[in-house]
């Protein structure tokens, strides 16, 4: 069944339908974005004052540069961590015995099912009851990011995997091929093109993921960056507007890399 007759390409009056309809929401958008100018404005938030601080070298080097520091370490952490731990129990729930299938699915629906937030707050404070050692802010939010996040990348992995035509694992099964080198050499190879956008989707989301280790005083781009500039210099609104950015950046830069990964990945065989 080929899916591209689902879609039909818009005619001429659909095309014009959805002219009408962007403009129509370019100029929502515009008219909250006035809105905000004008109550942002009123309340002195684009004064000279407050953003001055934000353009200061010293600022930067000790909220804003550490702070990211630590974002881009935990998740790069997070990501090489939560990677390992999504293929490990995508495998394993994959696999024909049930005594590996049924517990790796436990694990992976219990801490998908478990809010990030809880995950770092547990390792945080109930590590001293468990192991009688108090772990640092930065363990308990890769502890957090990898569980969760993992969990999440195992049902993605999953998921690639049986989309695939019974065909491809039937066929290198008849050469003979074993299940192990049949997933590895076949079927991943495979599956990981048309994963690639979830996955880098996910790792975004892990990225983002890390400003909740402010609740256990890490110092991440959240804490040091936004709450430092805000408590010292009584900006709160610039400093969001600048971590905002940053972040943004950040996450597009990776939007982009995984395009062009793709895109390679799709054209390399």
């Amino acid at each position: 069944m080929s899916y591209a007759n689902l879609y039909e390409p818009p005619g001429p009056r659909g095309i014009r339908r959805n002219r009408v309809l962007a403009a129509v929401v370019a100029l929502v958008l515009l008219g909250l974005a006035y809105v905000v100018y004008v109550r942002f404005d009123a309340k002195d938030q684009w004064a000279a004052d407050k953003w001055t601080p934000l353009l200061r070298g010293d600022v930067w080097a000790t909220f804003i540069l550490p702070g990211l520091a630590g974002t881009i370490g935990a998740a790069v952490v997070g990501v090489v961590l939560a990677g390992l731990f999504g293929l490990l129990f995508a495998t394993a729930r994959l696999s024909d015995h049930r005594w590996i299938r049924v517990p790796a699915a436990a694990v992976v629906e219990f801490f998908r099912s478990v809010p990030l937030l809880l995950l770092i707050f547990f390792a945080f404070f109930g590590s001293y009851m468990l192991i009688g050692v108090n772990i640092s802010a930065f363990a308990a939010v890769v502890f957090g990011l990898t569980l969760y996040n993992g969990s999440v990348i195992a049902e993605i992995i999953r998921a690639g995997v049986q989309s695939l035509p019974r065909g491809q694992s039937e066929a290198a099964q008849a050469i003979g091929m074993r299940k192990g080198q049949v997933m590895r050499l076949v079927l991943l190879p495979q599956a990981f093109r048309t994963m690639m956008p979830a996955i880098v989707s996910q790792f975004v989301v892990l990225l983002k993921d890390s400003a909740l280790g402010l609740i256990v005083g890490f110092d991440e781009l959240v804490n040091r960056g936004l709450n430092g500039i805000a408590a010292n210099f009584k900006n709160t609104i610039p400093a969001a507007i600048l971590i905002a950015a940053i972040f943004i950046l950040i996450n597009f830069s990776l939007d982009r890399l995984a395009t062009r990964l793709s895109t390679r990945l799709g054209t390399t065989r």
